[in-house]
């Protein structure tokens, strides 16, 4: 006997603005704006554009992963600890900066004639105390490592790209500390699906292409707006039905955290402790920064 499928419904909506971040950068954030603060264990949402001239110079990270997943255009990224790379469009980087050996970090956007302006999403998800004193991680992709799952067929108008997680039988090979499913799902044409998630995890939609009904609703949301979902006992998934052709969104679940969320900008810890000595190390250069004061990008210093 078939499982029975019972769709998430949307419990909150929030409209990302367009405001200025970095070094003339614009973005649209939804998950860290005042409206809505750490969806456990999500605790920022960027959809950013990067001007020519703009971009995020050298800045500190601990305590949490950060996800930077290109939609158009290139990236460049560079840090203290030696690593560098350019982010493609399609591609993703999946870094965590834990506790024991923090970095510096610097991301550039790739300007060239005849091509898009860096455009994309950078996501922050909180890190499981047990694993915020772990060596820094990282996990990129280019875009055609990226697997990709057809609901209804090749010639079916709904293709997932599976950027971590499981989608109608298709695994991702990247591995989060944590776990955590991460989908950019495109509709080339209207259309319906059902996506299954696990029971109880926090999972949120941000749309930015065409209009998009949720579960058994009528109600039809329109771009830059994020939809939490809710996690009730029973509910094996979420349906997505795309209202106009070329709709776009990202789908991401995991497992929320039974822990307190400390945060100071780039700092995420659980007690105002840890906090505080994050800052004292970053003073003072020791404990994973010391380069802190020392090192510079070459991107972020051209």
């Amino acid at each position: 006997m078939a499982a029975i499928s019972v769709s998430r419904r949307v419990v909150n909506k929030v409209f990302a603005v367009e405001t200025p971040e970095g070094a003339g950068a614009l973005v649209r954030r939804s998950i860290g704006n005042m409206k809505l603060r750490n969806v456990t264990p999500f605790l920022m949402l960027d959809h950013f554009h990067v001007s020519k001239g703009a971009g995020f110079p050298d800045h500190p990270h601990r305590g949490q992963a950060t996800v930077t997943y290109m939609l158009e255009g290139s990236s460049a990224h560079e840090d203290s600890a030696g690593h560098k790379g350019v982010i493609k469009t399609g591609g993703v980087q999946w870094m965590c900066a834990e506790l024991s050996s923090s970095v510096i970090h610097a991301e550039m956007p790739v300007h060239a004639p005849g091509h898009p302006d860096p455009r994309g999403l950078q996501l922050w998800v909180d890190l499981p105390k047990k694993y915020k004193m772990v060596e820094p991680t990282y996990q990129e992709l280019d875009s055609n490592q990226i697997p990709e799952a057809f609901p209804h067929g090749t010639d079916g108008g709904v293709k997932v790209r599976v950027i971590s997680g499981v989608s109608h039988g298709v695994e991702s090979p990247v591995r989060p500390l944590g776990g955590c499913w991460y989908f950019h799902m495109v509709f080339s044409k209207k259309s319906t699906i059902f996506q299954d998630l696990p029971a109880g995890w926090t999972a949120f939609i941000y749309l930015w292409k065409g209009s998009l009904i949720v579960g058994e609703d009528t109600l039809a949301h329109e771009t830059f707006n994020t939809l939490v979902l809710s996690a009730d006992a029973g509910e094996t998934g979420v349906k997505l039905t795309a209202v106009e052709d070329g709709t776009e969104f990202v789908l991401a679940a995991a497992e929320p955290l039974d822990q307190t969320i400390v945060q100071y900008g780039p700092f995420v810890m659980t007690t105002k402790e840890e906090i505080q000595k994050t800052l004292i190390d970053y003073q003072l250069g020791q404990n994973g920064f010391e380069k802190a004061h020392k090192w510079q990008s070459e991107i972020g210093n051209r």
